[in-house]
């Protein structure tokens, strides 16, 4: 029904509109740079940056599931230079982490997304933590959001790790190239035409409106929804229609969310382009109705609810619950 509908057909015109339409963003925000001089108001120059930044990160989110151009080199080159250049995310790096996620969503070992780290997206993680870690964790949801702050930061970091990592790397000088190239176009400005302590807050804050923008985007539509055991056997519409939420608000949500709120439909059909995905919920949910498969869509603030409350049950569920409280605050 989706391909009879022509679903899955390209949409350039309404990618280069929205290319544009972030170019002239840019554009505004350099002349405001200009003519506010060195002034602490640059600070909302740099808020406008991150969340450009978070719109290039969703085309090359776009150009790397061959949504904007039917050859696959072309969405490739796009991909990295909207990635790379312009946001500062190595797209391989970005493509090997995407490509498991997309292939397990929510299972055991197999997709990086609920791998173990700073955050436990499972109990057994979280009782794996000690020290500082283990105590986070027991109310983690509500540092979740606050930790997005760095979430820009360990975005670059991990790409330039990857990137000069021993593992092949496809286009790995160009990839250093171009992120070196994009942290020039934002640090160098900054701290030749603004006293340091403004220039360095207004590359903070341009990281951190990116990170918590980025974090936000993408945590409502897996966070809280089944966790797939390494060893469980499900089909693929199973898989990826149980593991998904999407979240409501069509027109305004996508522009916010750059289609990321048709998170079902998008792990149907990852090909499919953003303008397409509103009808294509329409099938998809009458297909689940008709045959009993629970389909999830809530609102956007329910959404965060969830993922907050989620993961701190994850972090108390990992404490013992015959451990002395006075004991574990003396350890």
């Amino acid at each position: 029904m989706v391909r009879e509908l022509g679903l899955l057909r390209r949409a350039r015109w309404f990618y280069a509109l929205v290319f544009a339409v972030l170019c002239l963003t840019v554009a505004g925000a350099g002349v405001g740079f200009a003519l506010l001089g060195d002034s602490w108001w640059q600070l909302l120059i740099a808020g406008v940056l991150g969340v450009v930044c978070t719109q290039f990160a969703f085309l090359a989110h776009e150009a790397s599931h061959r949504q904007i151009f039917a050859s696959g080199p072309a969405n490739d080159r796009v991909g990295r230079l909207l990635g790379t250049l312009l946001v500062g995310i190595s797209y391989s790096w970005w493509m090997g982490k995407h490509t498991r996620h997309h292939g397990n969503p929510n299972r055991v070992g197999k997709d990086p997304d609920i791998a173990p780290g700073v955050v436990s997206f499972r109990p057994e993680d979280a009782a794996a933590q000690r020290g500082f870690l283990a105590m986070m964790n027991r109310r983690q949801g509500y540092a979740f959001f606050p930790l997005l702050t760095l979430e820009g930061v360990n975005l670059h970091v991990s790409s330039i790790r990857f990137l000069f990592g021993r593992g092949r790397v496809t286009g790995r000088w160009t990839e250093i190239g171009l992120i070196a190239a994009h942290l020039a176009l934002l640090i160098v400005p900054a701290f030749v035409f603004l006293s340091p302590g403004v220039a360095a807050a207004f590359c903070g804050v341009q990281l951190a409106v990116f990170g918590v923008y980025m974090g936000a985007s993408f945590a409502p539509n897996h966070k809280g929804m089944p966790v797939v055991g390494a060893n469980e056997k499900l089909d693929f519409f199973t898989k990826q229609v149980r593991t998904s939420r999407n979240i409501r608000g069509r027109f305004w949500a996508s522009a916010l969310m750059g289609g990321l709120n048709y998170q079902i439909e998008h792990h149907l059909f990852p090909s499919m382009p953003r303008p397409y995905l509103a009808r294509a919920r329409a099938i998809v949910r009458e297909y689940c109705e008709g045959r009993d498969i629970p389909y999830t869509e809530t609102s956007l603030p329910r959404s965060y609810a969830i993922v907050i409350r989620y993961l701190n049950q994850v972090g108390l569920a990992a404490r013992d619950p015959f451990e002395c409280p006075m004991l574990a605050m003396r350890r």
